[in-house]
């Protein structure tokens, strides 16, 4: 490839469009060049770069797919938005997963055209910036972290910075975000490194035991106290101690380990003798620590003690670059200890995985991708070899208008009962028909919620009408195309 990137490769082989899209955005002062073929289409794509293709996928010497999986195999920098006619939404949507950016559905308007095509090339900009970002800084993994998102490269930063501190460290984050991993690799990247880095999981151990666990204990300090035990904190001596979930700690041990950190010495259960520890404390909660201080449970001298450089972890759902190295990751070092060869996800995996809102983050994600390696052979990783919880997640709730009029809203799905005793055929009915009502009408939305397909509810319908239509369902053109059900 040579010379300056183009705006938009149009791919259309009917002359009159071409010519009608090429004036419409040629007022919007872009450069576009055009095509009739997909032959053609490829030999530009060889020797020129563009910004956008508009590629419709009717061509007379091929499918436009194929185009498309060009674009996927040699990486090209290139957004696609694909024109399909309408009734082919099915190839529109499974194009999107190829990687194509949207689509339009023919016949549309100039302003449908140009709102697209600027969008996906602010879009595009934006994601070659955040390359070049992320190719500068260069790291896509760190002390136990895999991701390149510029979120995580803010995070890299944040660690070398205060690696070389002996600051307290207080890191929050959502369960599963690698509060831990943060810590360790504080420690790792610092001049601790050969020293001890020593976990306590404080919500882990219970109340009658933390103090011991933390400061250790002397022999005959109770009953049971056989021996001298050492205590994480002398454990650490030199070292690093980590305390997570250090909103879970005792009220009352929390003014021991107040003292601690105020002076640097400790005293074990059952001695009357202070000793001088030379440890680091990082800490972690998933909680809000200022709610926890307001409710009594956290105490605040404690918490600016420990809270010297704070380290917020972002969920996954804030980095979604990151899940599918994450995911391959984790693919490659479950396979090795299962002596399993796995070889990567398909492009319907690959879109399951990066749509699931991921509540459990990163930890979440190793379980998934751990239950599948144990239960499938090996192979190329398939959407149905995914949890269904991921391949379908639940719809958030539609607003309900009736709110603002004074009626009363529409019961959940949960709140709708079934009539148990009668046929399966009437209860099909039944929850078939319910769901239809709570989605106003909309058969495509409630297809998606049964996870069947409109036309099953159609000639189920039909079926149980004969004389006539079921229903009238809203027009599916006036709703976003949804993500195609598993068919029945």
């Amino acid at each position: 490839m040579h010379g300056s990137p183009v705006d938009i490769l149009l791919v259309e082989d009917t002359a009159s469009l071409a010519v009608l899209y090429d004036e419409w955005l040629s007022r919007e002062g872009l450069t576009i060049e055009r095509v009739a073929g997909g032959a053609a289409a490829i030999e530009r794509l060889t020797r020129q770069r563009y910004r956008l293709i508009l590629l419709d996928l009717q061509l007379p010497d091929m499918d436009g797919m194929a185009i498309l999986q060009h674009v996927a195999d040699q990486a090209l920098p290139s957004a696609v938005i694909v024109v399909t006619a309408h009734g082919s939404i099915d190839r529109a949507v499974e194009a999107m997963r190829l990687g194509a950016y949207d689509f339009l559905s023919k016949p549309f308007d100039a302003n449908r055209l140009l709102t697209t095509v600027l969008n996906a090339l602010a879009h595009a900009r934006l994601k070659v910036e955040m390359t070049r970002l992320r190719d500068a800084v260069g790291r896509d993994r760190f002390h136990g972290f895999v991701g390149g998102s510029l979120a995580m490269q803010g995070i890299y930063r944040m660690i070398e910075t205060v690696a070389v501190s002996s600051a307290a460290v207080f890191i929050t984050g959502e369960s599963g975000t690698g509060k831990e991993v943060c810590a360790e690799a504080i420690h790792r990247a610092g001049p601790r490194a050969g020293g001890p880095f020593v976990p306590l999981n404080c919500a882990a151990i219970p109340r009658s035991l933390i103090e011991t666990e933390l400061f250790g204990h002397v022999k005959g300090a109770f009953t049971g106290a056989v021996a001298d035990h050492q205590g994480a904190v002398f454990a650490a001596d030199g070292g690093t101690l980590f305390l997570d979930e250090i909103c879970e700690m005792d009220v009352a041990l929390q003014t021991k380990l107040l003292r601690f950190v105020q002076t640097g010495r400790v005293q074990r259960v059952g001695s009357n003798r202070q000793e001088a520890v030379d440890v680091r404390i990082i800490s972690a909660t998933n909680r809000d620590p200022q709610y926890e201080i307001q409710e009594g449970r956290f105490r605040e001298d404690l918490f600016y003690r420990l809270h010297v450089v704070p380290i917020h972890l972002p969920p996954l759902k804030e980095r979604p670059d990151d899940i599918l190295p994450i995911a391959r990751y984790c693919l490659a070092q479950y396979a090795r200890e299962e002596n399993k060869r796995f070889e990567d996800f398909d492009a319907e995996a690959q879109a399951t995985l990066t749509a699931h809102a991921w509540p459990g983050n990163v930890r979440e994600l190793q379980n998934v991708i751990r239950t599948l390696v144990v239960l499938h052979p090996g192979g190329t990783v398939t959407a149905r070899m995914l949890p269904t919880t991921l391949a379908r997640p639940a719809p958030a709730p539609a607003p309900d208008s009736r709110a603002d009029s004074g009626m009363h809203p529409m019961p959940s799905a949960a709140q709708q009962p079934i009539a148990l005793g009668g046929t399966l055929a009437a209860i099909e009915r039944d929850v078939i028909e319910g769901t239809i009502t709570l989605c106003d009408g909309n058969i495509t939305r409630a297809a998606e919620i049964l996870d069947i397909s409109p036309s099953t509810i159609y000639r189920k319908r039909q079926a149980w009408s004969p004389a006539g239509d079921p229903a009238t369902p809203h027009d599916v053109a006036d709703d976003p195309p949804a993500r195609p059900a598993n068919r029945r």
